[in-house]
């Protein structure tokens, strides 16, 4: 049957909620502009381990926000928390760049950290649970564009922000110069824009249908699907959901949540987690200004090479918005493990050979476009889809708070394969990784597109 859907209605939900996804990639990314500046600042330039703090410390957030988010949104729905994220977000950046004291810099990175767990792991949950089955992929994944676009801001707006400093200046030149008293402040203060817009939209959206159906708020629910896809869609999407929610309990203890089937649905997004960490792409983009120069480019060519694959990830990750729902999920991480082994490879070959120039720099690109296009997107979209309607906040949580801790043991184990192994040997091990990708997907996960949340759950 056909329905006649709202699709201004439709878009404009899940481009506030990916709102949270934009904040999300420019607050993780920002810092990396302003290291220059804070640590000369801070006088923290020699003392590694709070240059390691201060970098890692939002690192802390993000696993705490993740964690909690599934008790909140069971708790008190999908859009309340989604708020709270976007007030974190105010706050983060409001004192981030206002304090001159270390130890309140590290305070509200924290409290931005939280706020990225809590998008990270709400607003792809609430636009999949909106969504008709046949745009899901595509609706999901404006998250990830939205994540994209704001890693690409950031990247941009520290470059307009900071005036050139030329090499060979001293560290006191830099922290009486306005790059070390104003510039690092006003990169943080720029999220302000977004965070203060996506704080003011999210009283615009509605609660997930999803959420009030469990909850017993069925005509609420109705309402809500009416203005999606009409009264028949309505109808009939309820009654889906009333099947899968029928004599569950809205409260389900620990024992409940880590036994039978709701284990294996757990265990299975943690692996996913931690493979589209560990698959490396993470490596090339906290390092990018190492990776850029070991090809024998200077820092000026570094920092542009940086933005470009900032271009790059934007660019293929519109291109996965026009075939993830008709690829399928499945066809593209398959293709996408393949190919980004298959990169590395390559580039770990050129670090064995010390050879240096554009062709490695090609290499990168390609295995950043291979990354936004399948497995960036398609991540998020199956682990949305994946978990049963009563237990998906809990488990998207725990699945979310997986994925974190594994981005802080890549870009924490890294500098140490790296020098045990060598460059060449980091991305051949990465390129084992991809290919357990590839067998963990094959043998494990059933494709789902064009399928309801329901007849998903019937699947698996």
């Amino acid at each position: 049957m056909k329905h006649k859907f709202n699709y201004k209605y439709i878009l404009s939900m899940s481009m506030i909620s990916a709102l949270g996804g934009l904040l999300f990639g420019y607050d993780w990314v920002v810092i990396g502009g302003a290291k220059p500046f804070y640590e000369r600042f801070f006088e923290i330039t020699d003392i590694p381990m709070l240059q390691g703090w201060a970098m890692g410390s939002a690192l802390v957030g993000c696993i705490l926000g993740a964690a909690f988010a599934g008790k909140i949104t069971e708790r008190t729905g999908r859009k309340k928390p989604l708020g709270l994220a976007a007030l974190l977000f105010v706050i983060s950046a409001a004192g981030t760049g206002g304090f001159s004291d270390f130890y309140w810099f590290i305070v509200f990175r924290i409290l931005g950290g939280v706020g990225i767990g809590l998008a990270s792991t709400i607003s792809p949950m609430y636009i999949a649970e909106i969504s008709p089955s046949m745009h899901r992929g595509r609706l999901v994944s404006l998250n990830q564009l939205a994540i994209v676009i704001g890693i690409l801001a950031a990247q941009i707006i520290n470059y307009l922000i900071a005036d050139p400093v030329p090499e060979n200046t001293s560290d006191l030149t830099i922290v009486n110069s306005w790059n070390g008293q104003m510039a690092w402040r006003w990169m943080f203060w720029a999220e302000l824009v977004p965070a203060l817009a996506f704080f003011i939209l999210i009283f615009v959206i509605p609660e997930s249908p999803r959420w009030l159906s469990k909850n017993n708020r069925m005509e609420a629910s109705v309402k809500i699907l009416s203005n999606i896809g009409g009264k028949e869609y309505a109808q009939q999407i309820q009654e889906e959901i009333n099947e899968t929610i029928r004599n569950v309990s809205n409260k389900m203890n620990i024992r409940e949540i880590f036994s039978g089937e709701n284990k294996r649905f757990i265990i299975k997004g943690i692996i996913l987690a931690f493979l589209v960490q560990w698959c490396g792409i993470n490596v090339v983009f906290n390092y990018a200004e190492e990776v850029f120069t070991s090809a024998g480019y200077g820092v000026s060519d570094a920092l542009f090479y940086i933005i470009l694959t900032g271009t790059v990830n934007l660019v293929f990750t519109l291109v996965a918005l026009r075939v993830v729902d008709k690829w399928g999920r499945r066809n593209l991480w398959l293709f996408g493990s393949l190919g980004l082994g298959a990169s590395y490879v390559f580039i770990g070959l050129f670090y064995f050979l010390n050879l240096e120039g554009i062709v490695l720099v090609i290499l990168v690109v390609v295995a950043i476009a291979i990354y936004a296009t399948t497995l960036a997107p398609v991540f998020w979209v199956l682990v949305s889809e994946i978990f049963p309607n009563r237990i998906r906040g809990i488990a998207l949580s725990l699945t979310t708070t997986a994925m974190w801790t594994a981005a802080f043991l890549l870009t924490y184990t890294f500098p140490i394969i790296n020098k045990t192994m060598g460059t060449y040997g980091s991305f051949w091990t990465y390129c084992g990784i991809c290919i357990l990708c590839f067998v963990f997907v094959k043998s494990s996960i059933p494709e789902t597109k064009n399928k309801t949340l329901e007849e998903i759950e019937k699947i698996l």
